[in-house]
């Protein structure tokens, strides 16, 4: 059994993806990993090659930006056929695994492998948001995604890349792997999500476009969401702890919940019920 690793990134230094952590958090179990760059307004291609590690390959292409949010599914699919594996691990370049659930991945790829009844094996999503001890579970923000796909040339990204689908449209056969995906897109300086937020306008992501332009961006109250006790992959270390408003943030949590079980066992959880939008905008 063979497994690739594949991702698109580009500007993901002027966007502060944690790119690096990304690709490193999967790569011990990868037997390749394709890195799709594109044209970028700064050094992310030399930041892919600083990873220096004979299973990267490095491809490179010109995105179309006409094309709208549907270019990130066309440049995905393009490093999807670069892969050579028997299963195609994808992680968009602000996603991240826990060395913890490495094991638990190739077992359910070992389990599955000769089952061509499973197309693919899906995650829980954990977005964080703003502090990377705050996750978002209200309505509108997916909590389940498929990463791992079988690699048989018939499931293809789709949309804006947020997930896949079977080229004949039929429905995507897939088992759970009860892991997280960590998702890290949200967790940045102001002036950062502010520039995404204007980026995300010019390609075109719903809800994006309308109005005039508001560079300002605040993530708000962070007690409107739940509190993440667990750990973090160990690969996000230096950006946590660098990040003044998770440490201000986390400070706050240890104060008020240090009587918390879960905030004792560090456990790893995620919330399922589910916040509504109208009590988060108060």
């Amino acid at each position: 059994m063979k497994i690739s690793g594949f991702t698109i990134t580009r500007n993901a230094v002027k966007y502060g993806y944690p790119l690096i952590e990304s690709i490193q958090s999967i790569l011990p179990v990868c037997d390749e990993f394709v890195v799709n760059v594109g044209d970028s307004q700064d050094n992310t291609l030399q930041l892919v090659e600083s990873i220096r590690d004979p299973k990267i390959r490095i491809i490179k292409n010109r995105w179309d930006m006409t094309m709208g949010k549907e270019v990130l599914s066309f440049q995905t699919n393009l490093a999807l056929k670069e892969c050579k594996g028997d299963w195609a691990f994808y992680l968009q370049s602000d996603e991240v695994i826990h060395e913890a659930d490495l094991g638990r991945l190739v077992g359910c790829m070992q389990k599955y492998y000769g089952d061509d009844r499973v197309d693919a094996l899906r995650f829980q999503w954990m977005h964080f948001y703003g502090s990377y001890f705050r996750y978002r579970i209200d309505y509108g923000w997916f909590q389940k995604q498929d990463r791992i796909i079988r690699n048989n040339g018939q499931i293809q990204s789709c949309e804006d890349a947020w997930g896949f689908k079977r080229k004949d449209d039929q429905s995507l056969r897939r088992q759970k792997t009860n892991c997280f995906l960590y998702h890290y897109g949200w967790v940045h300086s102001l002036d950062v999500m502010a520039q995404r937020r204007i980026n995300a306008r010019q390609i075109g992501f719903a809800g994006s476009s309308a109005g005039k332009e508001q560079p300002e961006f605040a993530y708000g109250d962070l007690n409107r969401f739940p509190v993440y006790f667990g750990s973090h992959p160990k690969v996000m270390s230096e950006r946590i702890s660098g990040h003044p408003l998770s440490q201000a943030d986390l400070k706050f949590i240890q104060k008020k919940f240090w009587w918390h079980p879960l905030r004792i066992a560090k456990i790893r959880y995620k919330t399922y019920k589910r916040i509504k939008q109208a009590i988060l905008d108060q």
